[in-house]
């Protein structure tokens, strides 16, 4: 397992989304000295989108003690969403940053800092942080996923994210469970994330609701008595209070992510999975339950081996994530 050090300076971490750009300077420790957040520009040209990392950037030199941060700044990482090419840095037409086509992000970024510069995708980013500093710290290959509004895995062997052929390997939350599942909207049917992921859950609970209507549920008072404002927060809060709709509704997400990750480890037979994001903490009291029933799905009669942990790292994963990337990217500039 590689380790990466960064003693003598500090890496700047981004995290893009559709609405906002977090950034922050962090230590050879993997502790964010500093982090600020704004608003990203999806929908403008790409220039204002530019214009927004550039501005979350500058700001943290604001934050720093005296001014002068740009001189103790080894490089940058960003973690931004994709399809992109990790390898150029080219962000390439993402549906959440419609102001971005083909857009060379790592190059105008490096032009201005004069500092290497590595662009991937957040799952890659947050599955290399908790690989080097993390819950995944110690182990040689780890599968990460973050479960929330939609389901994004990454895969680090080695030490080093497994990018695939052209860099679009490890979409995990994409591999089908059911071919005769529900549509999701990569357009293939019973992918886990049209399952499993968090406004999955909710509509399963939805349908399911409906189907009882006159019925009494906790989950219907805490959307008071409106289903469609359902969320699966609702679900998590109805089924630790005894209601017994919402606990089949978690049993089946069980059920569904015991299949999927018992499909992992045979393809990868990884050293330890960790999960992360929003719906992490609902399953938390539900891991020892799924890693139990891998041996029901898997060929791998040392499956339950596996540990299953949580990502130590929550809403501050796409900060480190791009951090890590960063901080990878200077090794390998140096021994080029």
């Amino acid at each position: 397992m590689v380790q990466v050090a960064m003693q003598d300076g500090l890496v700047i971490g981004i995290d893009i989304g559709g609405t906002k750009v977090a950034a922050g300077l962090v230590d050879g420790n993997a502790e964010i000295r500093y982090q600020t957040r704004s608003p990203m520009v999806p929908d403008s040209d790409a220039a204002a989108g530019l214009a927004a990392v550039i501005s979350a950037i500058d700001s943290l030199s604001a934050s720093f003690p005296n001014g002068g941060v740009h001189n103790l700044i080894h490089g940058i990482g960003i973690c931004s969403p994709g399809p992109l090419d990790p390898a150029t840095g080219i962000v390439i037409n993402p549906p959440n940053l419609p102001c971005w086509r083909n857009f060379p992000l790592a190059t105008k970024i490096s032009q201005i800092y004069s500092v290497p510069v590595k662009v991937d995708n957040d799952a890659n980013g947050a599955a290399l942080a908790e690989a080097q500093w993390g819950a995944g710290r110690g182990y040689r290959n780890v599968f990460y996923t973050t479960i929330g509004t939609g389901i994004g895995t990454g895969i680090v062997l080695d030490g080093r994210i497994y990018h695939g052929r052209t860099g679009a390997a490890a979409e995990g939350g994409h591999l089908s469970i059911d071919y005769r599942g529900p549509r999701c909207r990569c357009g293939k049917r019973g992918c886990i994330e049209v399952l499993a992921s968090g406004p999955a859950i909710a509509k399963r609970a939805q349908a399911r609701l409906m189907t009882l209507q006159g019925l009494t549920s906790v989950i219907l008072d805490l959307a008071e008595g409106n289903i469609e404002a359902v969320t699966s927060e609702m679900v998590d809060k109805a089924s630790a209070a005894g209601d017994p709709v919402a606990k089949e509704i978690l049993q089946e997400t069980i059920e569904f992510l015991s299949l999927w990750l018992g499909n992992i480890v045979d393809l990868l037979e990884p050293d330890v999975m960790i999960i992360g994001g929003g719906v992490a903490s609902m399953l938390n009291p539900f891991f020892d339950e799924i890693r139990n029933r891998l041996s029901g799905y898997c060929i791998n009669s040392r499956c339950q081996e596996i540990p299953l942990l949580r990502a130590r790292y929550g809403v501050d994963s796409g900060i480190l994530g791009g951090a890590s990337i960063a901080a990878s990217n200077i090794v390998a500039v140096g021994k080029r």
